[in-house]
């Protein structure tokens, strides 16, 4: 059962919320309720819960280009493929931000994003938990309260031992990189208006020497695409596809009107490689 609150005087605090627990159960709704029960003071941003299941490196993506416009708090974050094995429930402490969430990866570029992890905790402390824990409901029991407790001004070093940062588990990072002939990269998300993320950006192609206004050649999967680089998704008529830099500083392609994602067939993890047209 969840405990009475505890005291909040002068500890109003901000949560970012961000799951794969989609909408159409109560999962979300349940750990919003065991946060209010605990920290009512404390104000949910909901980020994200379309996150698709068990997408870890979708996850991490949202999260990390969210942290920064995110008032300095707690970021709650469950996308958590192996629930109730041997992976470690964690807080990480990034500048006056705490993240809160499986050890799995899908936290540490988001602490990146705040200016890097300087340090972490295994959360143990039973009495931080809701009891009994459920084996596979790790989001209600051991993050909401959690979040909660931190929200509320608990020491992090109250929810378990410190553990190094560097024993944290890491994902793979997106491959971006600059050959001697084009930039190589990966389709990092895909956005629910079909919009292509790609891992290169910015700078890197500046690096390369690609500009806006010029026409570029981007080779992908299912083929290749010719696609003007331009600043937005009406630079194009209708049903023409676009490459831009969208709002988290990445080179993406669009189709204006239309999802780019499904007339060329791609999606995360996808190869790309991007050149200037000859």
């Amino acid at each position: 059962m969840v405990a009475q609150a505890e005291s909040t005087a002068g500890r109003a605090g901000w949560i970012g919320f961000l799951s794969d627990y989609g909408l159409s159960d109560g999962f979300v709704g349940i750990c919003h309720g065991v946060i209010a029960s605990l920290a009512p003071t404390a104000r949910v941003i909901d980020l994200s819960h379309d996150v698709p299941p068990g997408d870890l490196r979708r996850g991490a993506a949202l999260l990390a280009q969210a942290a920064p416009y995110m008032p300095a708090g707690v970021l709650l974050a469950v996308v958590d493929p192996t629930v109730g094995t041997k992976r470690r429930s964690v807080v990480v402490q990034a500048g006056r931000s705490f993240l809160v969430g499986p050890d799995n990866g899908l936290l540490l570029s988001a602490a990146r994003a705040l200016g890097g992890a300087n340090a972490a905790y295994e959360i143990t402390a039973a009495e931080v938990m809701l009891q009994p824990v459920s084996a596979t409901f790790h989001g209600r029991d051991v993050f909401a309260p959690t979040a909660a407790r931190l929200a509320n001004g608990l020491p992090p070093a109250r929810v378990g031992a410190a553990i190094p940062v560097e024993d944290l588990v890491h994902l793979a990072e997106p491959v971006a990189r600059l050959t001697a002939h084009r930039l190589e990269g990966e389709v990092l998300t895909v956005d629910r208006y079909g919009n292509v993320q790609t891992s290169l950006p910015a700078a890197l192609l500046r690096d390369g020497g690609l500009r806006e206004g010029e026409l570029l050649r981007l080779h992908c999967r299912t083929g290749e695409v010719h696609v003007p680089f331009n600043r937005t998704f009406a630079d194009v008529e209708i049903s023409e596809p676009v490459g831009y830099i969208d709002s988290a500083g990445l080179f993406a392609l669009a189709l204006n009107g239309h999802s780019a994602s499904a007339k060329y067939d791609l999606r995360p993890g996808d190869p790309v490689a991007l050149r200037l047209e000859a």
